[in-house]
């Protein structure tokens, strides 16, 4: 595990309507859908071809009643979940769903970092690795982008937590510095100081697409909304901010072909 350590091995939708989410999804990034069997609980895994992309399930009423909306989670590795839990919490974040086991798959924690960015520490149950990482293939996802009040502080906290380190950093002018980050010396993504006014607040994830423009029109055909985009990025690519017909936040990137 040592080696994923501070990587992104899973995310997660939690929704108001799975199967209609789940159907979404499909129909833009053309993922397959197969129930989990999880005892006593709903849980959908998404993939992308033959590998898994992340899980499907439906917000319990409780969270319902108290204002949650929907939202992707993203999955961070860490080699003894109750430990980092307890050093997020030291580090002046907080534990939103305290450790426990997942049957046969491993161990977790809902957790949230100083700022208030909500995201999940797990370690694998029976394997000696994470689960495969894919970053680089259409309909996984290619980048982590965190939108943040203080983004030189947030850094330094996932430095401390997963040993993140400080990449390049870029001026956007006017929208200020996007400062990106590595784990175990490979770019992993970027963070920013989310502007005034603005619908992303914590962590954005942005599934890859094969060109830019047709992905936009299958999320408006599919009952989605483009919020924002097409915006060019670095390397000749494109992406676009978008929220699904529950209002979910994700982001789709343009990835080179082949």
């Amino acid at each position: 595990m040592s080696s994923f350590l501070g990587q992104f091995v899973w995310y997660e939708l939690m929704t108001t309507d799975s199967k209609a989410a789940t159907a979404f999804y499909g129909a833009v990034h053309g993922w397959t859908a197969a129930d989990a069997g999880m005892p006593g609980m709903a849980y959908t895994i998404v993939s992308a071809g033959p590998a898994g992309v992340g899980g499907v399930w439906d917000m319990p009423q409780p969270v319902r009643d108290g204002g949650g909306r929907p939202a992707w989670l993203g999955y961070i590795a860490a080699t003894d979940v109750d430990g980092f839990a307890e050093r997020v919490t030291a580090a002046g974040g907080a534990v939103h769903r305290a450790p426990e086991d997942i049957p046969g798959v491993g161990r977790f924690a809902v957790v949230a970092d100083p700022q208030g960015a909500v995201f999940a520490l797990f370690k694998a149950a029976t394997v000696p690795e994470a689960p495969t990482i894919v970053r680089d293939k259409i309909g996984h996802v290619g980048w982590h982008e965190l939108h943040a009040s203080d983004h030189g502080a947030a850094l330094g906290f996932y430095a401390d937590l997963f040993g993140w380190t400080q990449g390049d950093a870029m001026d956007m002018g006017p929208m200020g510095t996007y400062q990106l980050f590595n784990a175990h010396g490979k770019m992993l993504g970027g963070m920013m100081n989310a502007p005034p006014g603005s619908p992303v607040r914590g962590w954005l994830y942005y599934i890859n697409v094969d060109e830019i423009e047709a992905a936009m029109a299958r999320v408006q055909q599919a009952g989605g909304t483009v919020a924002s985009g097409p915006h060019p990025v670095p390397g000749g690519l494109w992406m676009a901010h978008c929220l699904d017909p529950q209002g979910a936040v994700f982001g789709i990137l343009s990835v080179p072909p082949g």
